[in-house]
């Protein structure tokens, strides 16, 4: 600060100088003139001349000013009569000083004002400049280091000082240190010793920047998040003009873009690798699935014409039973995966129909019957005929699903039930149980592809986290909504699903 007010009155003081020597000047060349016998007229016009170049030498208008004031008075003074006083003995020379003086302000107003046209195009120029490199140079960076390595040593070379550059990851958090600048070809790594306080700091920021004790810091914001921040030296940050204040919110903008457009970049790359992983998954779960169905179906009969000529007391017709077990599991389980894949690619169309919700319930109960007899599941629909636009097929798949998943977290002897209603234009569908529950930590994550809970009785039950995935799918195809909950009143879990009645329509 004490540099910057020195500098100050160095100015202050050259200007001075300027216009006490072009106003001497001028009265030298005067007198000269009246020696020679030139008319006043001519010293008038010298005296404007240095007014011109005090103009011209000085910056802003008061040395302009003053300088035709003092001109005025140096005319009066030396050139009129009587001679050495400031005495008029001609009233016409009151005009002549009035038009003189105004003469004088205007040519010294419009002489700054091109010369601080002129200053103003220059350093807009210089600005425009330093932005173009460093946006070239920003161009070539490889990663978001480089890109706050380069903003670092350009802001250091025109601020002419060691600026240095802290780089936040992708989750918001400070790296371990900043990238500062050591000399002009030079960089080091400076070890933070508090990133959190930083965080902190800039992320409750509320100017432009943050003034410390020794640095400034001045957050590099991205669309979303904080980039960075650039930190330069507390005397250079106080004695930056306002034409440079302006070149660095530009370059810091300069340097924010181009890391927003680096990381954009990575998660579009992420995006596609992600792609081409999960078109390669499907494919291979497709071929598998598709190879499988055929042996499957064979070893399900094959089980179950061994199962009705054995009797139920020999030991191979439970051997028969296991294999027709196994082999439906697996045959429901390719399906699911065929049903996927479907999904995944766009390939699943949805056929809706007028259908009665009690006859697709009926038939998704009884198929999970069929496979699980020792259950016991309770069905309540309403009275009258329920008509619901729908897919069946897909709609009792989802019912299968969820029904087996219920099944899979509950003991025989526990109560499943199914029920079916109808409230403002909507189908309501619930399937509810009362076994292990799912932990609060989990519910966000069900209906993720391939998860499954980590509850004692569900790890006893064979599944790999596809049934509630298609249920999810199938339900949103139909512009539904499903969402599992644990229950209220006990101890369970429940799911529930929503069609929507594009046509309310109830049956006889």
């Amino acid at each position: 600060m004490t540099t910057l007010k020195s500098k100050e009155y160095k100015n202050v003081f050259r200007y001075v100088m300027i216009t006490v020597a072009m106003i001497a000047a001028a009265t030298g060349v005067g007198w000269i003139f009246r020696m020679i016998g030139f008319p006043e007229a001519n010293i008038v016009i010298v005296y404007f001349l240095s007014i011109l170049m005090t103009a011209r030498l000085t910056r802003g208008y008061a040395y302009g000013i003053a300088a035709s004031v003092i001109a005025t008075c140096a005319f009066n003074y030396f050139f009129t009569k009587p001679y050495y006083t400031l005495s008029v003995n001609d009233p016409s020379y009151l005009i002549t000083f009035a038009i003189m003086t105004v003469t004088a302000f205007i040519t010294s107003a419009l002489t700054s004002k091109v010369k601080q046209n002129a200053l103003e195009a220059q350093e807009k120029e210089a600005e425009a400049s330093a932005l173009f490199q460093l946006t070239n140079r920003l161009t070539d960076a490889a990663d978001i280091s480089d890109i706050a390595s380069i903003t670092t040593d350009t802001i250091s070379g025109i601020m002419n000082c060691r600026a240095a550059c802290l780089c936040f990851d992708e989750s918001g958090q400070p790296e371990q240190s900043f990238i500062q600048q050591q000399s002009a070809d030079k960089q080091v790594r400076r070890n933070v010793s508090d990133t959190s306080e930083i965080r902190h700091r800039i992320e409750g920021l509320r100017t432009a920047f943050d003034a410390g004790e020794e640095f400034y810091d001045w957050p590099i914001y991205g669309r979303e998040t904080i980039l960075g921040v650039l930190r330069i030296p507390k005397e250079t940050a106080v004695s930056m003009s306002e034409p440079l204040k302006r070149l660095l919110r530009s370059m810091i903008e300069s340097a924010a873009l181009a890391m927003d457009r680096f990381r954009s970049a990575q998660e579009q790359q992420r995006s596609r690798e992600e792609t081409v992983q999960e078109r390669y998954r499907s494919n291979l779960l497709r071929a598998i699935s598709h190879d499988l169905r055929t042996p499957l179906s064979g070893i399900m009969g094959t089980s179950e014409m061994l199962m009705d000529m054995t009797d139920k007391e020999d030991p191979r017709y439970s051997l028969a039973h296991g294999i027709h077990k196994d082999a439906d599991w697996l045959h429901s389980l390719v399906e699911n995966i065929l049903s996927l894949t479907r999904l995944q690619d766009g390939r699943l169309t949805i056929t809706k129909q007028p259908e009665a919700v009690e006859e697709v319930i009926g038939g998704a109960v009884s198929h999970i019957m069929k496979r699980y007899p020792e259950y016991e599941i309770m069905v309540s629909v309403p009275e009258d005929v329920l008509i619901v636009p729908m897919d069946a097929k897909l709609i009792e798949q989802v019912l299968i699903n969820l029904l087996d998943n219920a099944i899979k977290h509950s003991p025989p002897d526990r109560e499943i039930s199914v029920s079916a209603s109808e409230e403002k234009n909507t189908a309501n569908f619930s399937i509810s149980d009362r076994g292990c529950g799912i932990a609060v930590s989990e519910l966000p994550n069900i209906f993720k592809m391939f998860y499954t809970t980590r509850s004692g009785e569900a790890d006893a039950q064979r599944g790999v986290g596809l049934g509630l995935t298609i249920c999810e799918a199938i339900v949103k195809a139909h512009g539904g909504i499903i969402e599992g909950h644990n229950r209220t009143d006990g101890q369970g879990t429940e799911f529930v699903f929503t069609l929507p009645m594009e046509v309310q329509n109830h049956g006889e």
